[in-house]
């Protein structure tokens, strides 16, 4: 049922932020800018322009802004606050080690329930984040390797992944919506081009409206799954600066051993796949992938 609490606050809170930026959007364009001499009511493009861009990045910054939030709730997950065994030790300890190492405030320590070894991190900012690891991780995984998987987290705490992928993400979203909305309004609206008594084709403009977020949707996803992958090898390589390349190497592949012998697959629906340190990519859907190769990010990692 924890899954399903997580899908269901998932589509409230994106209702609400639909909401919330569809008022934002109106109040900017109809009574903010006008106010500051900026007129864009009337002319269309502007209009949806700004539109765009308010549901686009606003949606991801919310998002980002409630990452943390949204983790918890779809995750059985505990937080670390007061190290009682051993393997808490080690990660609340490899983890504040790091944070105080980067002068950065000490990221929320989690562990959660899953079998696969794995772990993620999120949070607005480096100041204000969370780092969880898999009890599969802690199971499957040396003291050294452990720390190595902490490390590559704090990596992308440090380098502010989750606020360059943000971004990243709100740029997409803008242009999904903008060019959608816009080739979709032309076909539905009369052109003065047109024969006289002619009018545009609101159904088709519904058909091609929905036939570009589809088309545009997949294009975005090749542009921020080749971000993804991008930062992981630089949080790979952040590891490997911290505790030795070594280290790295020998967690990437006792998560590769534990993945053939369970024969385990990554789902593509993971809301957090793209956090977590370990994903699916292979053929032609590498492309899309989150993740490199474990091959390649250990090639990578022996030419440090």
């Amino acid at each position: 049922m924890k899954w399903l609490k997580g899908i269901g606050l998932f589509l409230i809170a994106n209702f609400l932020i639909f909401i919330t930026l569809s008022f934002t959007a109106n109040l900017l364009i109809n009574t903010v800018l006008p106010a500051f001499g900026i007129d864009v009511r009337g002319v269309f493009n502007q209009q949806l322009l700004v539109f765009s861009l308010v549901i686009g990045f606003g949606g991801a910054f919310i998002s980002l802004a409630f990452s943390k939030q949204m983790a918890r709730a779809m995750l059985s997950c505990q937080q670390i606050t007061q190290p009682r065994s051993h393997a808490e030790h080690i990660i609340f300890g490899s983890v504040q080690e790091i944070a105080q190492r980067l002068h950065i405030t000490m990221p929320e320590v989690w562990v959660y329930d899953s079998p696969d070894p794995n772990a993620f991190a999120t949070g607005p900012s480096k100041n204000n984040s969370m780092v969880a690891v898999s009890t599969g991780l802690l199971q499957n995984l040396k003291e050294e390797e452990v720390k190595a998987v902490l490390a590559h987290e704090m990596g992308h705490v440090y380098n502010g992944d989750m606020f360059t992928t943000t971004v990243l993400a709100g740029l997409m979203n803008t242009f999904v919506y903008y060019i959608s909305n816009f080739i979709s309004h032309l076909i539905a609206q009369p052109s003065q081009d047109r024969e006289e008594g002619s009018a545009g084709n609101p159904f088709l403009a519904m058909i091609v409206y929905f036939f570009l977020q589809v088309v545009l949707t997949i294009l975005a996803s090749i542009v921020i799954g080749w971000h993804s992958r991008r930062r992981e090898f630089a949080a790979d390589a952040f590891a490997a600066k911290v505790y030795g390349k070594d280290a790295m190497i020998n967690a990437l592949r006792g998560i590769d051993r534990w993945v053939n012998r369970a024969q385990f697959e990554y789902s593509n629906q993971d809301a957090l796949a793209t956090m977590k340190i370990s994903g699916n990519s292979s053929g032609f859907m590498q492309l899309f992938a989150t993740h490199p190769p474990i091959d390649a990010r250990i090639a990578a990692l022996e030419q440090l």
